[in-house]
This record gives C-alpha cells, sequence and structure tokens, in this order.
C-alpha cells in the first residue's frame, strides 16, 4: 500500500518524495562523478546520470 503524506491539504504521493530524494542526490553526486573523471569512462553521460536516477529512486522507493 502506497503512503500519501498531507502537506496543508495536499496530498503527495511518496513516490514524488522519493523521486525528489534521488535528484538532489544526483545533483549532490555530480560534482563527485566530475572530480573523479567518470565522463572519460562513459560514452553519454546524460544516459549514465539518468541510469544513475533510476537506481536512486529504486533504492529509494525500496527502502524508505
Amino acid at each position: 500500500m502506497e503512503q500519501v503524506i498531507d502537506i496543508d491539504g495536499i496530498l503527495i504521493s511518496s513516490f514524488v518524495i522519493n523521486g525528489a530524494l534521488a535528484l538532489l542526490t544526483l545533483i549532490a553526486l555530480r560534482p563527485l562523478l566530475g572530480r573523479f573523471g567518470i565522463q572519460r569512462l562513459v560514452w553519454n553521460m546524460p544516459l549514465a546520470e539518468f541510469g544513475i536516477l533510476i537506481c536512486l529512486l529504486g533504492i529509494y522507493t525500496l527502502l524508505l
């Protein structure tokens, strides 16, 4: 059963909260990916970042 969060009368799905959390985590990880030179190893960096975002979203959905 999916949980719903009530913020001042507005119902927000927990999936939306997990998506925002995954996006914030990806934004925090981007400088680390650049510092370690991941761009040189990856053919298409936006596609790799999208894959990381999907993995983070799945992890947060399973654990939270």
